[in-house]
C-alpha cells in the first residue's frame, strides 16, 4: 500500500519502507512506505490547502459522504474484517465486531454535530448587558492529526476521524506501523465516498519520526493520540512550543474489585470479557484483580475452569476465542513481566508459556500490594493478578495507589458499597458489576493522572473537534 497525500497514494520521499507482518504467522501481508519529514511537512500543508473549502461545504453535504463512507465500510465487511485480524492476530469473530461498529460512529457523530445548536446568553443576564445578546457557534479547528494505536484501529478511527471530519477539519491518519493496512483501507473507501483530495490523508511511518513531526508541525491544530502514557508524554512535549491542542487516551492498570457478596458466575463473564478481549491488549482492561479474602480461592478455582473453556487458536479460525499478541515482541515483554511478579514472591496457578507472538492466558496467585503489577506496570497481555484484601478501604488504597487512572470496577450486591466505590475509584469511568471494559459510542470516555486528558465519545468528542466563538450582538436591542 502506499501514502495518501494531498489526494495522491505515493511512496515515502526517500522510498523507505516497513513489512506488515501476519503475528501468528511470520507471513509477509504487505508493505507500506515511511514516511519522512520531508512527507509529514507536505502532507500538512496539503491538508491546510484543502481544509478551507471542505469547511464551507453545507455539513448535511459532509454528512452524507461519511454516511456513503460507512456503507462502503458494511459492502467490504467480510473483506475488511480478515484483513484486520491477519495484520493484528485478533480473532476473527472480534475483527468482525470492530468493523460493524463504523456505521454507528458516522451516523451518532453527523447526527449529533446536525443538532449541536450552541447557546444563546440572553439580554439582560448581568448588570450592563440589558441591550446585549450573545450567541456561541462551533468552527473548524484546521488540521487535525489522529494518532491510532494497534488495539483496536477502526474502533479509534471511528472516534476521532468521523468526528473531525462533519465538523469541517481536515484530517491526517497515522496508523501503528505493525498493523496500518486496514486505515489505509478506509482511507481508500473516504476517497472513494466523495472526501476531496487533501481533507483524508494516510501517512504511516515510525513514531519517532512521523508521530513527532506532526506534533511539531506549526500547522497542526490538534494532535488526538490514543496510546502509551510515555508517548502521550512525548506527544505534549512537542506540541508545547506551538500551543497545539493535545487529546490524550492513554495507558491504564484498572483494578477489578471482587467483594464477598458478588455474583461469581457473573463475575466470571465479566473476567473473560474484561481480561481476555482482544488477548489482554486493551487500555481500559481490568488487569489488576483484587479478590476479598474469603472467596480468594473460589475465585481462582472458577477462573482457572473459565479459562479452560476457551479456545487460543490462530486468529481466523471461527472458534478462536483468544488469538496472538500484536508481535513476538509484545508477548516476549509479557512472558518477562510474569516471571518478575513470580521473583516478587507471586505464584504462578496457570498458563504462562509463550510460543512466539502467541501467549497463554495466566493466573498469578499471591500477589501483593507492593508488587510492581499492583501499582504501574500495565501488563498488555492475557494475565490476570490476584491481590487479595480485607476491607474495602483497603481495596480502594490499592486500587488508588497506581499512576494511572483510566477505568476501574466492584463485583458486588451491596449498591451502597458499589456507589461508595465508584465514587472513590480516582478513574474516569468507574463500572459496577461490569469488568472496567466498556466503552460505549455515546458516553465521555477519558482517564484521570496518568491515563490522560480530554474526553473522547459522540456526547463530548465535537467540542474538542472545534473551537467556541461567542458572537456578541452588542446595543441590539432598545
Amino acid at each position: 500500500m502506499k501514502n495518501l497525500i494531498g489526494g495522491k497514494f505515493v511512496d515515502a520521499s526517500n522510498g523507505e519502507t516497513a513489512d506488515v507482518i501476519n503475528p501468528a504467522t511470520n507471513e509477509l501481508i504487505d508493505t507500506v512506505p515511511l514516511a519522512t519529514e520531508e512527507d509529514v511537512d507536505l502532507c500538512v500543508k496539503e491538508a491546510a490547502k484543502a481544509q478551507k473549502a471542505w469547511a464551507k461545504m453545507p455539513m448535511y453535504e459532509r454528512g452524507e459522504i461519511l454516511y456513503k463512507f460507512a456503507d462502503l465500510v458494511e459492502e467490504r465487511h467480510e473483506e475488511l474484517a480478515q484483513l484486520l485480524s491477519k495484520e493484528t492476530g485478533k480473532p476473527i469473530k472480534e475483527a468482525r465486531a470492530e468493523i460493524g461498529n463504523t456505521k454507528h460512529f458516522i451516523h451518532g457523530y453527523v447526527e449529533k454535530a446536525k443538532h449541536d445548536y450552541g447557546n444563546v446568553i440572553p439580554a439582560g443576564s448581568e448588570v450592563g448587558q440589558e441591550k446585549t445578546m450573545q450567541i456561541t457557534v462551533q468552527q473548524p479547528l484546521g488540521v487535525v492529526a489522529c494518532i491510532i494505536p494497534f488495539n483496536f484501529p477502526c474502533d479509534l478511527f471511528g472516534q476521532k476521524v468521523p468526528s473531525a471530519l462533519i465538523m469541517g477539519n481536515s484530517v491526517i491518519v497515522k496508523p501503528a506501523t505493525d498493523n496500518p493496512l486496514t486505515l489505509h483501507r478506509y482511507c481508500e473507501l473516504l476517497v472513494e465516498a466523495g472526501i476531496p483530495a487533501g481533507v483524508i490523508n494516510c501517512i504511516s511511518g515510525r513514531g519517532s519520526v512521523t508521530g513527532n513531526a506532526l506534533a511539531k508541525h506549526p500547522q497542526v491544530a490538534l494532535i488526538s493520540v490514543t496510546g502509551s502514557t510515555e508517548v502521550g508524554a512525548e506527544v505534549m512535549a512537542n506540541a508545547a512550543s506551538n500551543i497545539t491542542h493535545v487529546m490524550l487516551e492513554l495507558g491504564g492498570n484498572d483494578a477489578f474489585i471482587v467483594m464477598n457478596d458478588a455474583d461469581m458466575d457473573l463475575t466470571m463473564k465479566e473476567l473473560v470479557w474484561g481480561r481476555l478481549y482482544n488477548t489482554g491488549q486493551v487500555c481500559c482492561a481490568s488487569k489488576r484483580f483484587l479478590v476479598q479474602k474469603d472467596i480468594k480461592d473460589e475465585f481462582i478455582k472458577r477462573a482457572v475452569e473459565t479459562l479452560q473453556s476457551l479456545k487460543v487458536a490462530m486468529p481466523q479460525q471461527e472458534d478462536a476465542d483468544i488469538g496472538c499478541l500484536i508481535n513476538e515482541k509484545a508477548a516476549i515483554n509479557a512472558e518477562e513481566q510474569v516471571k518478575k511478579t513470580i521473583e516478587q514472591g507471586a505464584t504462578l496457578v496457570y498458563g504462562g508459556r509463550r510460543n512466539g507472538a502467541f501467549f497463554e492466558p495466566t493466573i498469578l496467585d499471591n500477589v501483593t500490594r507492593d508488587m510492581d503489577v499492583m501499582k504501574d506496570m500495565e501488563i498488555f497481555a492475557p494475565v490476570i493478578p490476584v491481590c487479595t484484601f480485607d476491607t474495602l478501604e483497603e481495596a480502594l488504597e490499592i486500587a488508588n495507589q497506581s499512576k494511572f487512572g483510566l477505568c476501574g470496577n466492584i463485583m458486588t450486591s451491596d449498591m451502597k458499597t458499589a456507589f461508595k466505590a465508584a465514587m472513590e475509584m480516582e478513574v474516569g469511568g468507574a463500572v459496577i458489576n461490569g469488568a472496567s471494559f466498556y466503552r460505549a459510542i455515546e458516553m465521555p470516555f477519558g482517564g484521570w493522572k496518568h491515563s490522560g486528558i480530554g474526553n473522547e465519545g459522540v456526547s463530548t468528542t465535537l467540542k474538542e473537534m472545534s473551537r467556541t466563538k461567542t458572537i456578541v450582538l452588542k446595543n441590539i436591542l432598545d
